[in-house]
C-alpha cells in the first residue's frame, strides 16, 4: 500500500536542518542533559530562512558561473535554481500558514 506524502513534509525533509524536526516537544526532567532539550521554534525558523538564503546565493553563483563560462554546467545551474525555488515556496507556505493561524487566533472571541 502506497501512502500519499504531504508536499510540505516532503520539501521540509529535503532541507537538511529541518529533517526530523517535526517531532512533538516533550518535557524534560531535571536530570536530562541540555543536549536533549527541544529546539525553540524561532530558532528553527531562523535556520530555515538562512538555508533558503544560502540556496538562493548558490543559485545566483551557479547562474553567474554559467553566464561567464567558468565551468558550470547548465544542469548544475538548473538544479541550483530549482532547489532555491522550492525552498522559497516552502518558506512562503509556512509564512502563509503562520499568518492564517494568527488571523484565526485574533478572530476568536473569549
Amino acid at each position: 500500500m502506497q501512502t500519499a506524502m504531504n508536499p510540505i513534509t516532503a520539501a521540509a525533509a529535503a532541507l537538511p536542518g529541518l529533517a526530523g524536526s517535526g517531532a512533538p516537544l516533550a518535557k524534560t526532567s531535571a536530570g536530562a542533559s541540555a543536549a536533549a532539550a527541544p529546539t525553540p521554534f524561532s530558532d528553527l525558523l531562523t535556520d530555515a530562512v538562512g538555508q533558503v538564503n544560502q540556496l538562493e546565493t548558490q543559485a545566483h553563483a551557479a547562474v553567474a558561473g554559467l553566464m561567464t563560462g567558468s565551468g558550470v554546467d547548465v544542469h548544475q545551474a538548473m538544479i541550483a535554481t530549482q532547489k532555491a525555488s522550492m525552498a522559497f515556496e516552502l518558506a512562503l507556505a509556512v509564512r502563509n500558514k503562520a499568518v492564517q493561524a494568527y488571523q484565526t487566533v485574533i478572530g476568536m472571541q473569549f
